[in-house]
C-alpha cells in the first residue's frame, strides 16, 4: 500500500511540474492554432506513457491517464483537451484490442480518457469561462471522470460481474484520489505563481459571497445528504436482503444434507460414505459426538473452535471458521452434528459490488446535475442580476436615462419595472431640483452682478474705464470693483477668490465689502490688506483665500499707489508704446495666514498711458488638446488692438479667448478691468 501511494505520489508530481513549466513557457503568450496542437501532442504522449508505465498493484495497473487531457483543457485549451484526449483515447483501445495490453478494461479506459478532452473542453468554455478552475472543482472533475471510467467497467462486464468489482474495487480509490488530487495541486501552484490565489478557509463576510456560490453551496450539501441517505438506506435493504438470502441458503443445504441421508438409512449406509453431491460453494461438515469430521469440506480432520460468535435470531450465527469470517448455523440429528456455513464476503459480494456501482453513478449523476443547475442559475438567475447590476451601475453613475431592461421571468420584469419607475420619480424630483436651485442660483448672480459697478461713464474726461466678468458657473469668485475716495481720487480693484460657486461668491461679497470700506476710509493700500487680511482670516473654517490687486490713483497727477496680494502681473501701455507686463513682487493672498505685513509700489501715469488687469482665467484658459492661453497671447491681441477704447479692447480680448479655447468648458472665472488715464483733471 504504500508503495503504491508513493509511486502514485511521484506520477501526479510528475504531471504537475510538467504543467506548471509549459504554462510559464505560453504565459503571456498567444496560443495559436500550433500551439494548440503542439499542447495537445504533447498531453497525449503522456496519456500513452500512463497507459504502459502504470503502477503494480493487486494485479492490477494503476494510472492517472484521464490527467493529460484534463490538464491540456482545463489548464490551456480546449482544442488540446480534445486533441491529447483523442490520442490518449485511440491508443488505449488499440493496444488493448489488438495487443492485449489491459484488453479487459480497454473499452472503459479508452471512453474515459476522450470523454476527458470532450469534458474539459466544454468545461473551460462554459463553466469556467476560459479562467482556470479552482483547486475544489479541479479536484471535483478528476474525480468524476475517474469515477465515470469505473462506472463503465460495471457496466461493460454485465456477464462477469464479480472479476469487474475486482478490479473496481481495487483501482477505484487511488486513481480517482490522485487523479483529484494531481489537477487540485496543479490549480494551487499555477494561482499562486499567478497572484490569484485565495485562501478558501477565509471566512469571507456575506457581502463578499455570491449569489452563484451561495446557491452552488447549498447544492452541493442538500444533494450530497440526500444521495447519503439514499445509499444508507438502499445499502441497510441490500444488507438485510444479503442476509436473508445466506439464511435460505443454508437452510437448503441442511435439507439437502438430510434429504440425502434420509433417503440412504434403509441401505445402511455410512455417514462418511455418503455422497451429498453439494457444489464447491456449499460449505458443510458432519461431526460426531467427538466433533471429529466424518463428512464435508474438512472430511478426517476435527472441527476447529468457532472464535468471535455472535449468535442470531433461529440459531444462526456468525464465528470465524478456518481463519474466516462466516455465517453459520448448526444442525442435530441421530447424534450427529451438521454445521453449514457460508463466508461473509461471499454473502456480501452482491451486495458489495452493487455499493460501488451505486456510488460511481451517484458522483457521475451528482456532478451532471451539478454542472447543468449551475449553468441554469448563472444563466438565468446571476446573468440577468449582472444585466441589472449594470445597468443600476449606469444610473448610480449619472445615467438617468438607462432603462434596466431585463424580462426574462415575472420576478425580474417586475424589479425592472420597480427601479425604472423609481429612477423616473428620482429625475422629477432632481429635475424640480434643479429648477429651484437654477432660480436660487440666477437671483444669486442678479445679487453678485449688482453689486459690481455697471456704470462706466463719468462726467470726467481724464480717464476712462471698462470692465467685463464672465463666471464659469453660474455665480463666481472674482470680482472687480472701482470708486471714488475724495474728488480726484480713483480706486481700482480686481480679485480672485478660491474655489467656485456660492462659496466663492459668499466669500467674494465679504472680501469685496471689506475692502472697500477700508479704502473709502482713506487707508494706503498696504495698509488696507492689512486689516482685510486679519478680518477675513476670521471665521474662515474652509480655508478659502482671496488674490487682490488694488490701485489709488490721483487723477491730478497720474500717481497710482499700488499692492498685489498674490494676484496676476498688470499689464501697462505707455502713450505710444505698447502693452507690457509691469512685474512687482508680489505679498501673500489674503486670508492664507493673519497677522501678515504687506508691500506697496508706485507707478506715475501720464495722460495717453494706459492699464490692463485681470484674473488667473485668462491666461489660464485652456483648449482641447489642455494647453493654457498664457500671457504671451494675452498681450499679443493687447498690442493688436491697442488703438481700441477700453470698452472695444476687452471684448476683442475675451473673443480671442473663446477662439483659441476652440469650444472646450469654462473652468475658471474670467475678469478683466482696462483703465486709461487721459491726464489734465478736466470735468465736463
Amino acid at each position: 500500500m504504500l508503495s503504491m501511494i508513493l509511486r502514485m505520489s511521484a506520477v501526479s508530481a510528475v504531471y504537475i511540474i510538467l504543467t506548471y513549466v509549459l504554462w510559464l513557457y505560453f504565459r503571456g503568450k498567444e496560443i495559436t492554432s500550433s500551439r494548440k496542437i503542439v499542447l495537445g501532442l504533447i498531453y497525449g504522449l503522456c496519456a500513452i506513457l500512463s497507459t504502459h508505465y502504470g503502477i503494480d498493484y493487486e494485479h492490477m495497473m494503476l494510472n492517472i491517464r484521464d490527467a493529460a487531457p484534463l490538464s491540456a483543457g482545463l489548464f490551456f485549451d480546449p482544442v488540446s483537451g480534445i486533441i491529447a484526449g483523442i490520442i490518449g483515447g485511440v491508443e488505449r483501445f488499440i493496444v488493448g484490442e489488438f495487443y492485449n495490453v489491459g484488453a479487459y478494461t480497454r473499452i472503459a479506459c479508452s471512453v474515459s480518457t476522450l470523454l476527458a478532452g470532450i469534458v474539459s473542453a466544454l468545461l473551460h468554455i462554459y463553466i469556467f469561462k476560459k479562467k482556470k478552475p479552482s483547486a475544489f472543482y479541479a479536484f471535483f472533475m478528476g474525480a468524476m471522470m475517474e469515477a465515470f471510467h469505473m462506472y463503465v467497467v460495471f457496466i461493460t462486464h454485465r456477464d462477469d460481474v464479480n472479476m469487474a468489482f475486482y478490479v473496481v474495487k481495487t483501482c477505484a480509490f487511488p486513481m480517482i484520489i490522485f487523479t483529484g488530487i494531481a489537477l487540485a495541486l496543479t490549480s494551487v501552484v499555477l494561482s499562486v505563481k499567478a497572484g490569484e490565489w485565495k485562501n478558501p478557509f477565509r471566512k469571507k463576510a456575506m457581502d463578499e459571497i455570491a449569489v452563484s456560490q451561495k446557491f452552488q453551496f447549498w447544492l452541493f450539501v442538500v444533494t450530497t445528504i440526500i444521495l447519503i441517505l439514499n445509499f444508507t438506506i438502499n445499502f441497510l435493504i441490500e444488507t438485510k436482503s444479503a442476509m436473508q438470502n445466506a439464511r435460505d441458503d443454508l437452510d437448503k443445504i441442511y435439507e439437502s444434507i438430510k434429504d440425502t441421508y434420509d433417503g440412504v438409512q434403509p441401505l445402511h449406509v455410512e455417514v462418511e460414505d455418503i455422497v451429498f453431491g453439494m457444489s464447491e460453494e456449499e460449505l458443510f461438515e458432519i461431526c460426531d459426538s467427538d466433533d471429529n469430521i466424518i463428512s464435508g469440506v474438512h472430511k478426517g480432520g476435527v472441527l476447529p473452535r468457532l472464535d468471535d460468535m455472535d449468535e442470531d435470531d433461529d440459531g444462526f450465527f456468525k464465528a470465524t471458521l478456518y481463519d474466516t469470517k462466516s455465517y453459520c448455523k448448526i444442525y442435530e440429528f441421530d447424534e450427529l452434528k451438521v454445521i453449514v456455513y457460508m463466508p461473509m464476503k461471499d454473502i456480501y459480494s452482491s451486495r458489495d459490488a452493487r455499493a460501488y456501482e451505486i456510488i460511481l453513478a451517484y458522483i457521475i449523476v451528482f456532478t451532471v446535475i451539478y454542472i447543468l443547475v449551475s449553468m441554469l442559475v448563472q444563466n438565468i438567475v446571476v446573468g440577468n442580476l449582472q444585466m441589472v447590476n449594470e445597468s443600476l451601475n449606469k444610473i448610480t453613475d449619472g445615467d438617468l436615462n438607462e432603462k434596466v431592461d431585463v424580462y426574462s421571468s415575472y420576478e425580474f420584469a417586475s424589479l425592472s419595472n420597480d427601479i425604472n419607475q423609481t429612477v423616473s420619480v428620482l429625475k422629477n424630483y432632481i429635475n424640480a431640483a434643479e429648477k429651484r436651485v437654477e432660480q436660487e442660483l440666477f437671483m444669486a448672480k442678479s445679487i453678485q452682478e449688482s453689486s459690481l459697478p455697471r456704470n462706466f461713464t463719468f462726467p470726467r474726461k481724464d480717464f476712462e474705464i471698462y470692465a467685463t466678468m464672465d463666471a464659469a458657473k453660474e455665480v463666481g469668485g472674482d470680482f472687480y470693483d472701482f470708486f471714488f475716495i475724495d474728488a480726484n481720487k480713483l480706486c481700482m480693484v480686481i480679485a480672485d477668490v478660491s474655489g467656485k460657486g456660492i462659496p466663492a461668491a459668499l466669500f467674494m461679497m465679504r472680501s469685496k465689502t471689506t475692502i472697500r470700506s477700508m479704502a473709502e476710509s482713506g487707508k494706503r493700500p498696504a495698509e488696507i490688506f492689512q486689516i482685510a487680511n486679519d478680518s477675513l482670516c476670521e471665521g474662515n473654517d474652509a480655508s478659502m483665500f482671496v488674490t487682490v490687486w488694488i490701485g489709488i490713483i490721483d487723477l491730478e497727477t497720474g500717481h497710482m499707489v499700488c499692492s498685489n496680494a498674490g494676484h496676476e502681473y498688470p499689464a501697462i501701455m505707455r502713450a505710444g508704446g505698447e502693452y507690457e507686463l509691469y512685474k512687482q513682487k508680489h505679498n501673500i493672498a489674503l486670508a492664507v495666514c493673519e497677522g501678515m505685513k504687506f508691500r506697496e509700489y508706485e507707478i506715475d501715469l501720464n495722460p495717453g498711458d494706459r492699464l490692463f488687469v485681470y484674473t488667473d482665467g485668462v491666461p489660464e484658459s485652456k483648449n482641447k488638446e489642455n494647453v493654457q492661453y498664457e500671457t504671451d497671447r494675452l498681450i499679443n491681441i493687447l498690442n493688436k488692438r491697442k488703438d481700441a477704447s477700453d470698452k472695444l479692447l476687452l471684448p476683442a480680448v475675451r473673443r480671442d479667448i473663446e477662439s483659441f479655447v476652440n469650444g472646450a468648458d469654462q473652468f475658471d472665472d474670467i475678469t478683466m478691468l482696462g483703465f486709461s488715464y487721459k491726464g489734465n483733471g478736466q470735468k465736463s
